[in-house]
């Protein structure tokens, strides 16, 4: 599940066009005596047909009265449902249709919760394996402004069926010409565990060869440096580059690939995928926010690549309108289209040599997805705290047609949309 996860993990955060964020809650960071600020939030996502989270999140965030700041986190996701098992659609009618035939495909259940193998499909459907994992979050930070420096460290830990990760932050923002420009410099280390229910199996085999129920490790080293500049009373700019450096266990242990045959395209057997140890990630954030009379304007573009082969654009817009001085409500619009990995093939053909590397995982193929949300902010009257609700809709798909494809598998649609919703209700106060 670790991998597929993260990837649902990082689909829920929307791009963030706050600059630098010191981790000092607004709603006290210029408080003259300590205070609390406590966050609580439930998330519910769902992809139709496939996977559906539960996540509920608790902050507490201690501030004291020269502006240090402890702060902790703790995170439940549930995750169930299904994803794609990396398979093409069969191509063969199941038996006990009018036409009989025969399937041939049976995946390992990701994660090895739930579902068991592969279930008879419709042949013309992408294949799916059932799911479902628990995963446990905890992180805390430190920050303690020192003049114009303000040093931030944190640490992380998580658990869940297959996958373990632990890992340390660092930040240091410096503020110059009367707090009108800000330089930030950054880092991460993460050291992660991967041990797939049933063993780690060969790559490239037929699913069927263990070679080890041992931990995998997976190692994250990366850095950041950015600038964001005051550029009049109501517009701010900033841009942060970053880099990571992943080595070790990249590949999913669920995924497979699938073996056509040459001429009909049937699948006639499946592989499981193979990725390089390695992988050097790149990105430039560049990020406006500008203030009108009431409303605010939040603008970001994200330009990433990396050594896979992949590259991506992601244009994130919000504006956050205020009804009244003690609600708001801020519309979220977002694209984002990406290049697939050099090593991504829908499937394979029988007989052909295999490659080093491959995977048909969708999320490494290309594809773009659009956003359409909002979010409301109010207070209860004579009650304290505020309250946020906020709604999107996500509209994901595959662009791009590969000439490899044969027979049967032409007619079928290789990437299908996925309509995707999410629901937060978080709620905030200080004391």
């Amino acid at each position: 599940m670790g991998n597929r996860g993260a990837s649902i993990r990082a689909q829920l955060s929307a791009a963030a066009c706050l600059l630098f964020a010191s981790g000092i809650p607004a709603v006290a960071a210029a408080d003259s005596v300590a205070s609390t600020q406590l966050d609580a939030s439930l998330l519910i996502y769902g992809e139709q047909g496939r996977t559906q989270v539960t996540e509920p999140t608790v902050r507490v965030t201690r501030i004291l009265p020269d502006g240090q700041s402890l702060s902790g986190q703790l995170a439940i996701d549930v995750i169930t449902g299904a994803t794609p098992s990396g398979a093409l659609p069969s191509g063969v009618i199941p038996p006990g249709s009018p036409s009989g035939g025969e399937e041939v495909h049976a995946v390992t259940a990701a994660s090895g919760g739930g579902g068991g193998g592969g279930s008879a499909e419709d042949p013309g459907q992408i294949p799916v394996t059932s799911f479902k994992d628990t995963r446990v979050a905890a992180d805390a930070s430190w920050l303690k402004p020192f003049g114009i420096i303000t040093p931030v460290v944190g640490g992380h830990f998580s658990r869940e069926r297959d996958y373990q990760s632990v890992g340390a932050n660092g930040k240091l923002s410096v503020d110059l010409m009367h707090h009108l420009t800000t330089l930030a410099v950054g880092g991460w280390i993460n050291r992660d565990n991967v041990f797939p229910t049933g063993g780690t199996h060969l790559p490239l085999s037929d699913s069927t060869i263990v070679i080890g129920t041992e931990w995998n490790p997976k190692d994250v080293n990366a850095g950041l440096v950015g600038i964001s500049q005051v550029l009049t009373r109501r517009w701010l700019l900033g841009v942060t580059g970053s880099r990571s450096v992943e080595k070790g266990y990249l590949t999913d242990p669920y995924k497979v690939v699938s073996l056509m045959d040459p001429v009909t395209g049937i699948t006639v057997g499946q592989v499981t995928e193979n990725r390089p140890s390695t992988r050097d990630r790149r990105d430039v954030l560049t990020s406006m926010v500008y203030h009108l009379t009431r409303d605010v304007v939040y603008l970001s573009h994200r330009y990433y690549w990396d050594d896979w082969g992949v590259t991506s654009n992601a244009i994130d817009l919000k504006y956050r309108h205020e009804l009244q001085d003690s609600m708001f409500i801020q519309p979220h619009l977002r694209y984002y289209a990406q290049s697939a990995a050099d090593f991504f093939r829908f499937g394979l053909t029988q007989g052909a040599p295999l490659p080093e590397y491959v995977s048909s995982d969708e999320r490494l193929g290309p594809l773009h997805t659009a956003t359409l949300g909002a979010m409301l902010g109010f207070k209860l009257r004579d009650k304290p705290g505020e309250w946020t609700i906020r709604a999107e809709y996500i509209r994901q798909s595959g662009h791009g047609y590969p000439d490899y494809v044969v027979g049967v598998q032409q007619q079928f649609d290789l990437f299908p949309p996925v309509d995707i919703g999410s629901l937060v209700v978080g709620y905030t106060i200080a004391f």
